[in-house]
């Protein structure tokens, strides 16, 4: 029950699609007509809003870290280990990134979880959070290709928590990594086919 709890915390914090909100309420109408339809920062960004966009970021993190947080406060820091590698903490993360991937309010049409994933890593541990971070944000400013960046970096936390003692969190990120890669598959066809627009770009 503990861990059904945590995965639903973090199922309705995830599910909360702060990137229509925040452009239906400046305006911008509905982002999922424009650009790749996602209701994530960098579809945001195409609306010309570079305001809009850092705000989803911020707050799409948030609802990532935010369970995590709860999780670990409610259950305590081996929150991880009533339930083996799924316990209520591992649970609250996934269920915050399934909550932004697949939200019941958009008929489970939702994100692609790169940024509710680093608030998850963040949560787990800074150092993984920092990992996290750093190999997006390099990516990014290197390549200029979210997917690239996003897909990069959730496979980063899993090494990252491989290498620096959060191994009782790598089943967890090795599924979201799994799921954010998938959900990124018409990215890596595009990736191949030398099509995959640079952050920035309108179409």
């Amino acid at each position: 029950m503990d861990s059904l709890f945590a995965f639903l915390i973090g199922y309705l914090s995830g599910s909360i699609p702060f990137g229509l909100l925040l452009a239906k309420a400046a305006g911008k109408g509905d982002i999922r007509t424009i650009g790749s339809g996602n209701i994530g920062a960098t579809n945001v960004l195409r609306t010309g809003s570079k305001g809009l966009a850092a705000g989803t970021l911020l707050l799409d993190l948030l609802k990532g870290l935010a369970p995590v947080l709860i999780a670990r406060a409610l259950f305590g820091e081996e929150g991880a280990l009533p339930a083996g590698a799924f316990g209520p903490v591992p649970l609250a993360a996934l269920g915050a990134v399934l909550g932004h991937c697949f939200p019941v309010w958009l008929k489970f049409k939702g994100g692609k979880g790169v940024a509710t994933n680093a608030g998850v890593a963040f949560g787990i541990g800074w150092p993984v959070g920092l990992a996290y971070a750093l190999v997006w944000l390099g990516l990014l400013a290197s390549v200029r290709i979210s997917s690239v960046a996003g897909m990069g970096a959730v496979l980063a936390a899993v090494l990252a928590a491989a290498l620096l003692g959060y191994d009782r969190f790598l089943p967890v990120l090795a599924v979201i990594a799994v799921l954010v890669i998938w959900l990124h598959r018409a990215n890596i066809a595009r990736l191949k086919a030398g099509t995959e627009p640079k952050v920035g770009s309108k179409k």
